[in-house]
C-alpha cells in the first residue's frame, strides 16, 4: 500500500560520477517495500511540481531505513543531490510491483543506473544467484554486490570485468540459469528478452521510463503490450502502476 511520507535524511554521498547514494529514515514506506518497487519523491522548489520517480536499493524494514541510489540528470536530481543529513523529503510509495521471489538459478542482471534493484533482491533471493552488472566505465555498488553469489562485470572500454555488455559476459563465462531478473536501459533489456526466448528461459525485466503522477493516472509512461489492458482498451501499460517489473513475454521492446 503506497503512502505518503515526510523522511527524514540520515547521510547522502557520491558514490561515482554523478551517481549519489541517499539514506532515508522512512519508517512507513520500508517496512512496505519489496525489490524492484520505487518511490515518487517531491522537489522542494515550486516551479518543479512533479516528483522524481527513484527505484529502491535498499530498505531495512526492522528500522525504517531506505536507501535510493540515483543519477543526477536533470534540475529535480541535482536538487536532491544537496539534501544533507537532518532535512526532510517529502516521498511517496512504495509504487509499483517488484520481481517474484522464485527459488531457481538466477541470473540478476543490472546495467548502469538500473543497477541500484538488484541490491534488494540479492538479500531476499534464497537460491542460487549470479550477478551480472554493466557499466560504461565507472564501477559502483560492487561492494553490495559481492555480498552473495558471484558477480561478474561488464564495462564498455574494457577498464574491468568483460569488455562489451552483459550478455558478453555471461557468453565469456559460460553461464546458465532457470530465471532472469533485470533492470537497464531498453537496447540492454530488448537483448536480454531475446537471449531469454532463445534459450526458453523464464524472465522478468524492470523497464526505466519519464513518469508524471507515479500512480497510473495519467497515462504517460505506457509500453506497448501483447494484451489489451483494461484501463486503456489497448495494447498498452502503465509502467508505473502495472510495472515496472513484467514478464519478459508480456512486453514489447
Amino acid at each position: 500500500m503506497k503512502t505518503r511520507e515526510f523522511a527524514t535524511v540520515i547521510h547522502q554521498k557520491e558514490i561515482a560520477t554523478g551517481i549519489n547514494s541517499l539514506l532515508l529514515y522512512a519508517e512507513k514506506i520500508a517496512k512496505e517495500a519489496v525489490p524492484g518497487q520505487f518511490v515518487s519523491i517531491y522537489c522542494k522548489d515550486g516551479s518543479r511540481i512533479l516528483p522524481r520517480p527513484i527505484s529502491i536499493c535498499e530498505s531495512e524494514k526492522k528500522v525504517g531505513l531506505l536507501r535510493l541510489v540515483y543519477r543526477t540528470a536533470g534540475k529535480g536530481t541535482e536538487e536532491l543531490s544537496r539534501l544533507s543529513s537532518g532535512d526532510q523529503a517529502e516521498l511517496v510509495g512504495p509504487l509499483g510491483n517488484g520481481f517474484p521471489l522464485i527459488d531457481k538459478k538466477a541470473f540478476l542482471i543490472g546495467g548502469g543506473i538500473g543497477i541500484p534493484p538488484m541490491v534488494q533482491l540479492l538479500k531476499e533471493l534464497k537460491g542460487e544467484v549470479q550477478i551480472i552488472a554493466g557499466y560504461k566505465d565507472e564501477l559502483f555498488l560492487t561492494e553490495e554486490l559481492n555480498r552473495r553469489g558471484k558477480l561478474y562485470i561488464a564495462t564498455e572500454d574494457g577498464s574491468a570485468g568483460t569488455k562489451g555488455n552483459v550478455l558478453d559476459a555471461i557468453r565469456e563465462n559460460d553461464l546458465t540459469a532457470e530465471v532472469i531478473y533485470a533492470c537497464g536501459p531498453k537496447p540492454m533489456l530488448k537483448a536480454i528478452q531475446a537471449y531469454a526466448q532463445e534459450n526458453n528461459i523464464e524472465c522478468y525485466i524492470s523497464l526505466e521510463e519519464r513518469m508524471a503522477c507515479g500512480i497510473g493516472a495519467c497515462l504517460s509512461c505506457v509500453c506497448e503490450t501483447k494484451e489489451t489492458d483494461a484501463h486503456t482498451r489497448v495494447n498498452k501499460k502503465r509502467i508505473c502502476k502495472d510495472g515496472p517489473v513484467f514478464l519478459s513475454t508480456e512486453v514489447e521492446l
